[in-house]
Parts: C-alpha cells; sequence; structure tokens
C-alpha cells in the first residue's frame, strides 16, 4: 500500500512536524543535498520526554548514546552542497510505511513520531545508511508489548488520538475526565498535570514554602484563590510547575490529589474573537466546563493583569467581571501570577478583584537557595547539550549573575547563563576556534588588499606601493603559517578530546548498567574510570598552553559567557584586570606627567576593589580629583579607561557646568512621566545602563546646582541610580571620577611649600566642605593634584612634539625634526602663565603648527617633493623652517 508523500506530511502530528522542520534545518546547515531519516531520527532523539525517548527508555535503551551514533553518522554524509535538500527516497518510504502502521495496526487519526521509531525497529533499520547499534536487537514482540503503555502517557499521545476514542471524546467530553478534542478546555488551556506525567516539565527546587502557601490557599473553602506576585524571572510559572509535579507524585492532600491543572490561555480566547459577545462565550464555556468537569479543575492564569479589559468591546464585559462571581463562590478555583508593578496598577485599584485572590509573595532566591536550585537542573542541561556541568560552573552562574547581571532576577539568570554557556561549549567542540576564525578573516582582507595594489600597479607603476605589495604578500605567508600550526594543534586537540570524552561516556554508561554487589562490574568500572582520567589529564596537558577546543562547562567558561553579555571582565579578563590594578601607577605616570603622588593615591584606591575589599555595593572608586587646571585630572580619567577598561570608549563624560541649573537634574536621569522626552532615557542613567563597566568622568563638578549634586549620594554610597522610569542603574562597576578647580590656588601654595599629598588633603578639606555637603564629601576620596614643574614641563613639551611629527608623518609622509631650541622656548613661555598642558598645547599651534602648516601647504601647492622638514630658532628669535 503506497500514499502519496504529501498526503503522509499532511498527517504528521505537529510535534513530529516539528522534528520534519528540524531536520530540514540541519540538513541545510550541514549543507547535505538530502534530507535523510537520520536528520528526523536526530530531531526526535533530543526531545525530552517525547516519543522517541520515553519508548527506548522502555525498551532499555540510552537516547543519549542514538543521538551520538546518528551525529556520527551524518558526519559521514556528503556535504558542500549549495542548494536547497531535497527529500530522499528512503525517508518517502519509511513515512509512507509508518503511516501504513499508525493507521491500520494502531487505528490512530495521525502519524507519530512513535510510529517513526516503531518503524525504524520493525523494519531492520534499512531506512538507515548505516546500522545503529543502539536500535539493533530489539524484537517485534518487546516493541509491540512496551509501545501502547510507553506512548500513552507522552504529549504527542493526544495529537495522535485512535479514532474509536475521538468520536467518542467528541460526543462526551468528560471521557475519563479529561477535556474532549473539541471542547472549550482542550482549545483555550493547556494541562500542567499532563505534561508533568509525560516528563516535559523540569523539576523545581528551593520553593517548597511557596508551594505549601498555595496549596493551603487551595484548599480553602470560599475565596480559595492564590495570586503570585513577584519580579520577572523569580519563578512564579516554574513555581505552578512545581505544584503540577506534586499533584502527579501524589505530595498533596488527598482533595488535591485528583485535580488537574490547566493554564488558561488568554491569547486563544481572544483570537478571532471579533463579533460581539464571541469572547464572553468562550470565557463562559471554559468555566462552565471547568464547573461541571467530573475532575477537579484548577486554573493557571499567567500574566493576571490582562485579565483586565480582556475582550472587552463595546457592549460586553472584560474577562475579570466574568470571572469575580465564580472565584468569589469558589465555584472556580484559580492560580493567578503577576508582578508588583501590575499588582498594583490593575488589582490594588479593583477591590472587588483583589478580595478574591490572596497575595503570595514569590521573593528572588538568595545565592545559596539560587545554586540549590539551579543545581537540580543540573543533569537536565547537561542531558540537553551533552556536556558535563562542573559543579562550580552552577555556584559561578549564581554568583556572577547576581553580581554582574542587572535588571533580572534569580534564579532565571543563572539558568539562561548556564543554558547558553553549555551551548556554546557544545558548539566550540566542532565549529572552528575564535582565533582561527579571525586569522581566516585577516587573511581572507589582506588578500583583497594584495589583490587591489596589483591591480592598480598593471596601469601606473608606483615603487611605494610595490613594496607595500611585497610586505602584503609576505604578511599572507606568515597569517597562512600561523592558520595551519593551529589547524593541525586543533585537530590534535578534538581528537584527544573525542578519546576523553568516549572513555568517560563509556564509564557512566556502565556505572548505570551495573547492579549492586557486582565486583566484577565494580572493578570494570575503575578500569575504565582510570582510563578516563588518563585520557582527560592528556587531554588537559596538550590544551594547557593554548586551549582551542572546551573541555567541559566550567567556572572560567560562565565567566566568559557573563563577559559576552556585559563587558565586564571576570574571568581570564580578571586574572589580566588584577595584574594590570598593580602595574597601574607605573603606566599611569607614563601618560600622566609629574603628578606621582596622586596617581599612586588613584591606583591605591582602585587596588582595594579590584582585591574585593571594598563595600560590594559601592562603586569601584569615587575620586575627587582637585588641583589647578591643565595638571592632568582628565587624563588621568582617558588613562584608567584606556589602561584598565579596554578604550575610551568606555568612558562617559558627563560636563556639570552645563548642569548649572536645578532642573537640568532630568537630563542624569531622564524626563519624568508625562514630560517631553520621558522614556528616552538620561545622559549619565542610559549610558551606564548600556556599559556597566565603565569609567564615569563629571567634569567641573563644581559648577553643577546643589540639586544636582544632590542625584549621586546612593550613586556613591550604594552602586545604584533610579532613572525617571523606574529602573534600578547599577553603578557598582564604574570608577567615578570627579574634577574640580576648588582651592587650586591652596593646593598650588601647599604643594610649593613641599607639603605631602595627606597634609594638602587634610588642609583643603575645610574649602571642599563649604562647597559640597560633608555627607557628599566623606562618599569621594580627595586627590590634589600638584601644579606642573619646569621638568615635567620639559617633557609634556617633548611628548607633543612627537605627536606633531607623527601627524605630519601620517598626513604628508614627510619626517620632521625639532631643534632643541624650539623645545626651550615652548617651555619657557610655557613656564611664564601657570596654564598646564593646555596652554602648551596652544602655544605649540601658535608658535610652530601654524608655520609648519603654511610651509607643507606652500610645498604642496608648488608640487614640490618634500622629504623632511627641520624647525628651529632663527638668530631673530622666530620659528625657522627649513625644508629638503
Amino acid at each position: 500500500m503506497r500514499v502519496h508523500p504529501q498526503k503522509v506530511v499532511a498527517r504528521l502530528t505537529p510535534t513530529a512536524k516539528r522534528y520534519l522542520e528540524q531536520a530540514v534545518g540541519k540538513a541545510v546547515e550541514a549543507q547535505h543535498p538530502e534530507i535523510m531519516p537520520e536528520h528526523v531520527l536526530l530531531a526526535m532523539s533530543a526531545e525530552h520526554g517525547g516519543d522517541t525517548e520515553v519508548l527506548l527508555r522502555a525498551l532499555d535503551r540510552d537516547p543519549r548514546k542514538l543521538r551520538s551514533e546518528l551525529e556520527q553518522s551524518l558526519r559521514t554524509f556528503r556535504a558542500g552542497s549549495a542548494s536547497k535538500p531535497r527529500i530522499s527516497d528512503s525517508l518517502v518510504r519509511w513515512l509512507e510505511d509508518a503511516w501504513v502502521l499508525a493507521s491500520l495496526e494502531w487505528g490512530e487519526t495521525a502519524l507519530r513520531s512513535g510510529a517513526l521509531l516503531a518503524q525504524i525497529v520493525l523494519g531492520g533499520g534499512r531506512y538507515l545508511s548505516e546500522t545503529v547499534a543502539t536500535l539493533s536487537g530489539i524484537s517485534t514482540d518487546a516493541l509491540r508489548a512496551c509501545a501502547s503503555d510507553a506512548l500513552s502517557i507522552t504529549p504527542e499521545s493526544t495529537e495522535a488520538v485512535p479514532a474509536r476514542t475521538s468520536e467518542r471524546a467528541a460526543s462526551d467530553p468528560r471521557v475519563e475526565g479529561a477535556p474532549g478534542p473539541g471542547s472549550a478546555l482542550s482549545r483555550f488551556t493547556h494541562s500542567f498535570t499532563d505534561a508533568a506525567r509525560a516528563g516535559r516539565i523540569d523539576p523545581v527546587f528551593g520553593r517548597e514554602r511557596e508551594i505549601r502557601q498555595v496549596i493551603d490557599v487551595l484548599c480553602r473553602r470560599r475565596k480559595n484563590n492564590p495570586i503570585l506576585v513577584g519580579e520577572p524571572g523569580v519563578g512564579k510559572t516554574a513555581l505552578v510547575e512545581g505544584l503540577a509535579r506534586a499533584i502527579v507524585a501524589g505530595e498533596v492532600p488527598e482533595s488535591l490529589r485528583t485535580v488537574d491543572l490547566r493554564g488558561l490561555d488568554l491569547g486563544s480566547l481572544e483570537a478571532g474573537a471579533s463579533v460581539k459577545g464571541e469572547f464572553e462565550a468562550r470565557l463562559k464555556s471554559v468555566i462552565h466546563e471547568v464547573q461541571t468537569s467530573t475532575t477537579p479543575i484548577v486554573l493557571f492564569i499567567d500574566e493576571a493583569h490582562t485579565l483586565i479589559g480582556a475582550g472587552n468591546q463595546k457592549g460586553g464585559a472584560d474577562a475579570a467581571n466574568l470571572l469575580k462571581p465564580a472565584l468569589a463562590r469558589g465555584e472556580l478555583r484559580t492560580i493567578a501570577a503577576t508582578t508588583w508593578a501590575e499588582y498594583k496598577q490593575y488589582f490594588e485599584k479593583d477591590a472587588a478583584l483583589e478580595r478574591r485572590f490572596q497575595p503570595i509573595k514569590v521573593e528572588e532566591p538568595s545565592e545559596d537557595v539560587a545554586i540549590g536550585m539551579v543545581r537540580g537542573l543540573r543533569t537536565i542541561y547537561e542531558d540537553a547539550h551533552d556536556v558535563i556541568i562542573r559543579d562550580e560552573a552552577v555556584e559561578a552562574a549564581v554568583r556572577l549573575g547576581h553580581r554582574y547581571i542587572t535588571g533580572r532576577q534569580l534564579p532565571d539568570k543563572s539558568v539562561d547563563l548556564l543554558d547558553t554557556t553549555a551551548a556554546r561549549v557544545r558548539v566550540e567542540r566542532s565549529a572552528r576556534p575564535e582565533k582561527i576564525v579571525a586569522l581566516d578573516a585577516e587573511i581572507a582582507s589582506t588578500t583583497r588588499r594584495k589583490e587591489a595594489i596589483a591591480r592598480d600597479l598593471v596601469d601606473h607603476h608606483d615603487a611605494q606601493r610595490a613594496t607595500e605589495l611585497i610586505q602584503l604578500q609576505r604578511r599572507i605567508s606568515e597569517l597562512e603559517g600561523a592558520r595551519s600550526e593551529l589547524m593541525a594543534r586543533w585537530a590534535a586537540q578534538r581528537e584527544a578530546l573525542e578519546r576523553a570524552l568516549g572513555a568517560r561516556r563509556a564509564m557512566h554508561e556502565a556505572a548505570n548498567e551495573a547492579d549492586d554487589g557486582d565486583r566484577e562490574a565494580a572493578d570494570r568500572i575503575d578500569a575504565l574510570e582510570s582510563d578516563a582520567k588518563q585520557a582527560m589529564h592528556a587531554l588537559r596537558a596538550l590544551c594547557a598552553s593554548e586551549p582551542l577546543v572546551a573541555i567541559d562547562v566550567d567556572a572560567a567558561a560562565i565567566a566568559r559567557t557573563v563577559e559576552l553579555w556585559t563587558g565586564v571582565p571576570v574571568g581570564a579578563m580578571q586574572s589580566a584586570t588584577s595584574q594590570a590594578v598593580l602595574t597601574l601607577g607605573e603606566r599611569l605616570r607614563t601618560r600622566v606627567l609629574g603628578q606621582d603622588a596622586a596617581l599612586d593615591r588613584v591606583a591605591a584606591s582602585l587596588r582595594v576593589a579590584q582585591a574585593g575589599l571594598r563595600n560590594p555595593d559601592a562603586p569601584m572608586g569615587v575620586l575627587l580629583l582637585v588641583g589647578p587646571s591643565g595638571v592632568g585630572k582628565t587624563e588621568t580619567a582617558y588613562a584608567i579607561a584606556d589602561l584598565l577598561f579596554g578604550g575610551s570608549r568606555f568612558l562617559t563624560t558627563i560636563n556639570l557646568s552645563e548642569y548649572q541649573e536645578p532642573h537640568t537634574a532630568t537630563r542624569l536621569i531622564g524626563s519624568p512621566p508625562s514630560y517631553v522626552g520621558y522614556g528616552e532615557g538620561g545622559e549619565l542613567s542610559e549610558a551606564v545602563r548600556q556599559r556597566p563597566y565603565s569609567v564615569v568622568l563629571l567634569d567641573e563638578c563644581e559648577k553643577a546646582a546643589l540639586e544636582v549634586m544632590n542625584t549621586f549620594y546612593q550613586v556613591f554610597d550604594k552602586g545604584v541610580l533610579s532613572d525617571a522610569e523606574g529602573r534600578q542603574i547599577d553603578f557598582r562597576n564604574t570608577c567615578i571620577l570627579l574634577t574640580s578647580n576648588l582651592a587650586s590656588d591652596r593646593v598650588v601654595e601647599l604643594y610649593a611649600q613641599g607639603k605631602s599629598i595627606d597634609e594638602v588633603t587634610e588642609a583643603i578639606r575645610p574649602a571642599l566642605a563649604r562647597h559640597f555637603k560633608p555627607a557628599l564629601l566623606n562618599r569621594m576620596t580627595v586627590v590634589p593634584y600638584a601644579p606642573i614643574g619646569e621638568s615635567t614641563l620639559g617633557r609634556i613639551v617633548d611628548i607633543e612634539l612627537a605627536r606633531v611629527a607623527t601627524r605630519v608623518r601620517s598626513a604628508h609622509d614627510v619626517e620632521v625634526s625639532f631643534a632643541a631650541a624650539v623645545r626651550d622656548r615652548v617651555v619657557a613661555r610655557c613656564s611664564e602663565i601657570e596654564g598646564g598642558v593646555r596652554y602648551v598645547r596652544q602655544m605649540l599651534e601658535r608658535a610652530v603648527l601654524v608655520p609648519l602648516a603654511t610651509e607643507l601647504l606652500v610645498a604642496r601647492g608648488d608640487g614640490a617633493d618634500l622629504t623632511h622638514v627641520d624647525v628651529a630658532i632663527a638668530e631673530s628669535g622666530d620659528v625657522s623652517i627649513t625644508t629638503r
């Protein structure tokens, strides 16, 4: 019996169609020319709690081993096809034969994945390109004996209903207490308890107290409707899933053991309900079926605030008003969930609705509790991603997520961290390492540059360009050599990884199959464990210097994900940052000259923060840099951003001289509601929200209005700032620098007297306290900057002249030499006026840059071929420029 392939595909259950779509995606990704049964079977075996996994376990077969065998088989397929893959003949035959099995023998109305797997077994593997060991040796009798019971509890069982049962359920929706396919409950709700029985719900940990509270409210006679209130991500829906698992396990009072916990889908209720009264009719039918069901039903309504106004058309009632009477009488037991913001906005304003619910607070768990929650989910994610997740990774996911990922709650963000990292580790095992990808990109870019120059040289020979062409070719050869070396090392590490993973997998399989007290099996496990340790030791030795493959999910891998998400260095980068902080004072002195004592105090403050000894809720540092203008205060901020945070893009500069009016404080945090600009964010709050790991420079802070400075009290003390939209902006990973010219005359005077930095700090504190409130001043570390001496001024002039020479070389390809007299002239002029570095640059522009620019432009206009320019001081005292 043969059936048209399109008709067979149309008969697939929604789940089986999803597997087929995933198989198509897998074939396209691998560039396979055909969609083979192996592609579909791999998608089927990856589903936790699906037909394939349940049936295989009933047959004492390991789904993970099947996935491994299928992945190995797919790697042998011919790849490199650029066209759209077609459905293979073997896949068509498999679908046709499976449909015959499902429709004629099983009497089902749809083709489910369980029938597909059964047909593979019954067919003896003839649909597959090579024999799969996991599916070999299964007897037909064993398959037929366990298929019916095993497949009756999976989610797909509701999609492939036997014809006779389907007809009966349609006529009587309460057959065995289950809603029929056409009932309102089956159309607009889904069962949590059925999902729990099928193993599709992850276990829930650390919420025993809240689940107990929900059970207490549900067991009331009236107003037995709990509402879970908590911030997004704290686990409100997971708590309901935990209740469903408790019901299935019988770990609830007798009155709840037969309950069917179903989730109400308001979106489905409203979809297509355009006719007046249709929404009300749908909701009333749901309420009626709940009340008349032979099986007790508890409804769960997620995002319950959407009840208010849902379906409210002209002449109609919203969902909340339709539910109120049944809720008040206790005839409709309901669990609702919403956030605190929506609860205050909607429920507290509707007293009649509020008193029908009993609020249950779902708080964000502590780090220790969250670690227990995530630890319980570890094996699920290990099976899903086929990786080993170390316990250190679980702890790191919670602690690093709590510390560095803001705006989200535990345990949600920690679970996402773990899931993302596990997925990345699995991908990195087969994908090319980032270093090889970067080399390939550089080789391609350099090759394109070389080809462009070679094409230009065909028409016009240029000696300089010809030299550049030779250099590019040499660079390409170097890059290709480095790539070849990396590829060889990657191949060796991948081979060692496969051996280590195979040895470890064999050890775990032997441990799972061994019986207690079996001495021979114990000895074999010990031997396999020894092999696994040796293989892993060899792999780690190979990856010691430069790992190119991911081994396990460890704390370093979690830290890398945090770095990618937030830009905050917390893993290997943190070690580099710690080393950078240790040498920060020395490196700052190469950028900011003549301020050794001040820079040592800045570096010392940041060392305390990096060592983790500062208040963890405060910023990394709050430093008030005071002193005369042009001595390096602003440059210090740029230097810290470059040397410690990764570049000037991590520097946010707020010029507080623009905030001299009280109302300008809104520019920092955003406009309040109903004002122009609300929702666009503030200049400071939005910058730090996007780059939580950065330097914040508050320039000329003494010029800001008092109300503006009041904004920073909580920032300096608690490391948080509430913006106009109520969001908490995290400043704990920022270094905040304030600059001021307050008491600069006194600073100059004291340093001239040879006072130390500590003595200067204490002497100027009263002057600072007259401007800043003591409560604000005590939150800052005062760093007085000394005036620049003549020797330091000479070094600064040397640096500025070198920069001028570099700019001339870059713009005109001309070398510039400055006579010593030029330097001495600039130093002498700048010593007469206390203008600092800014005056040095002004002096250079007037005395050197203007005549130099004039000479260069004249030479360019005359077509002269300059190679060298000498700048000196003539006998007249003017700047003399000689060209060569």
